[in-house]
């Protein structure tokens, strides 16, 4: 299936985890993204790359991160996936970089050297995030870029995706020192702390009408990037996730009262539709919106 030799056992694994990929993806991208198209970068025989442009609806815009997902599929014989989730400026889309490191690639290495480092030394299936850092999105950046011939362009996008993959363990090694985020001195000043408590007084004053980080920004006067760095350093939360909690919560209070139905409240809190909110309802709480009602 990848072009590289490996036990029949070892295969089948390799494709239950490319199934298995679809739900992990999901989880990154969350339940409403729409996949605009995808392309295929066969980078070598051990490595492949593969890029797709993600469509949100406008309020649910997630936040860049990136994720590690590491397949234990047989004695010493690991599939690693890096995940980088990047948001479009001026757009309602991301791009997503897929990375996957296929078995024999970490064949090269002696299993001891390996079983030194997070994550191999789990013997299950893990998933760890990782902050993308200035000269990762750089890395991301040079995997796309074009080279005079096609050899020395497949060791370009080798050697970037080697330099991801080093980035990415060393951010799980070492989260405080590889995450380090320089922009977040701006903090220091009371006038930027006060524009990012005004920005989470708007959100909780306007539960019922979603706002997108663009429109945040502006009402506050502040940087999209400094307000999504600055929100996240002072709450604990993402913009998104902070939105998200305050509409979980106002939508159970509502269907406890009387003569709310599942439609009132989804309309009353800005869901462009009752699937939605039902979807991202039971999601957040483990029960249908409809268990509430009385």
């Amino acid at each position: 299936m990848f072009g590289i030799s490996c036990t029949f056992a070892a295969l089948q694994n390799t494709v239950s985890i490319s199934a298995n990929n679809v739900s992990r993806l999901q989880s990154l991208l969350g339940d409403n993204a729409e996949t605009v198209s995808r392309s295929a970068i066969p980078v070598n025989r051990y490595i492949n790359a593969e890029w797709l442009q993600v469509a949100y609806p406008e309020t649910e815009m997630p936040e860049d991160s990136g994720r590690l997902h590491l397949f234990p599929i047989d004695d010493n014989k690991f599939c690693l996936q890096l995940a980088y989730l990047l948001e479009n400026q001026d757009t309602d889309t991301a791009t997503v970089c897929l990375l996957q490191f296929l078995p024999a690639f970490f064949d090269q290495y002696p299993v001891e050297v390996l079983m030194a480092n997070q994550p191999f030394r789990f013997d299950q299936t893990t998933e760890q995030q990782f902050s993308i850092c200035s000269q990762s999105r750089l890395l991301l950046e040079q995997l796309q870029q074009k080279a005079s011939t096609a050899f020395l362009q497949a060791l370009q996008q080798s050697e970037v995706a080697l330099q991801l993959l080093r980035r990415a363990l060393e951010c799980i090694t070492t989260p405080f020192a590889a995450c380090q985020v320089p922009a977040c001195r701006f903090l220091a000043h009371e006038t930027e702390r006060e524009k990012i408590i005004k920005a989470r007084r708007i959100l909780e004053q306007r539960v019922d009408q979603p706002f997108t980080i663009r429109e945040l920004s502006r009402k506050v006067a502040m940087n999209e990037c400094y307000l999504k760095k600055g929100f996240k350093t002072l709450t604990g939360k993402t913009i998104y996730e902070y939105q998200h909690e305050l509409r979980i919560s106002k939508a159970k209070h509502l269907l406890q009262q009387d003569g709310q139905s599942v439609s009132d409240v989804a309309n009353t809190l800005g869901y462009s539709s009752i699937s939605h909110f039902s979807t991202a309802f039971k999601k957040a709480t483990g029960m249908k919106p409809c268990e509430l009602l009385k």
